[in-house]
């Protein structure tokens, strides 16, 4: 019932920023275009506690205004791909201090399969879909302090892979936080509750990121402790290291 009042909302507010769009005076259209470049130590999935476990790039993208497509593109630094994540983000609210966004995507994830046969061994890529959406909430109370939520939920399309995941996380972020002249840090603590078919479990994640302003390097530090759970997993304690490159540009449409 959950998953179906979640995508329900997404589909009413997907087609709702759609119409709103095409309505827009055609005075002083703003679009955005971003993107960031990750290199990433560990491979850290959308839910923290799912890792590649080994070195993997990140290609980001962010195109549009109020409604944005957000394509994810990941790969292991072999060169094999991980996951594709086709994001579509629609701004609901956004003030100066509360925020509402919510988001649908559809993926496919890649693991490599090997096969061994007497004298032969033949190695594939199995791809496996899946479609999930995200509400967003966040209150800023002022440029240091702020706090959001994130509930999540995911299907699985293949039977043979985990069907239903659901995420609700408690998100403080601490920004703008000093170091030298220019150069800020931010501290994100995150409690999420996360159910996987039948199995569940609670977690503290924390990610750690520090940036010069008007410089397009930054790097980020993530750790992930399982504090309680059921969910099979090599890694109880994780730790991850990402130096990313990311740029932001703005144009106005001209008719």
């Amino acid at each position: 019932m959950l998953n179906k009042i979640i995508l329900q909302l997404l589909f009413v507010c997907l087609s709702h920023s759609l119409y709103a769009q095409e309505n827009e005076s055609s005075d002083a259209k703003i679009n955005h275009f971003g993107g960031a470049v990750t290199i990433s130590s560990k491979g850290i999935s959308t839910i923290p506690n799912l890792t590649l476990g080994k070195p993997a790039m990140f290609f980001d993208m962010s195109m549009g205004r109020r409604f944005t497509f957000e394509p994810q593109f990941r790969f292991s630094l072999e060169g094999k791909p991980w996951a594709l994540v086709f994001w579509g983000r629609y701004k609901v609210l956004t003030g100066n201090k509360f925020t509402l966004d919510v988001r649908a995507n559809h993926s496919l994830s890649f693991k490599t399969i090997t096969e061994t046969a007497p004298a032969t061994s033949n190695e594939y890529i199995r791809a496996t879909r899946y479609l999930a959406g995200a509400v967003t909430p966040n209150y800023q109370f002022n440029k240091y302090f702020g706090v959001g939520m994130y509930l999540f939920y995911a299907r699985g399309i293949e039977k043979f892979i985990t069907r239903n995941s659901y995420m609700t996380s408690l998100r403080p972020n601490f920004s703008n936080i000093p170091i030298v002249k220019d150069v800020v840090a931010r501290v994100g603590p995150e409690l999420y509750y996360l159910k996987m078919d039948d199995n569940d479990g609670m977690f503290l994640n924390t990610i750690i990121s520090i940036s010069k302003k008007n410089f397009p390097l930054s790097i980020s530090a993530l750790i992930n402790k399982t504090l309680k759970s059921n969910i099979p997993s090599e890694n109880d304690f994780l730790w991850n290291v990402s130096l990313i490159y990311s740029f932001n540009k703005e144009y106005t449409e001209i008719r």
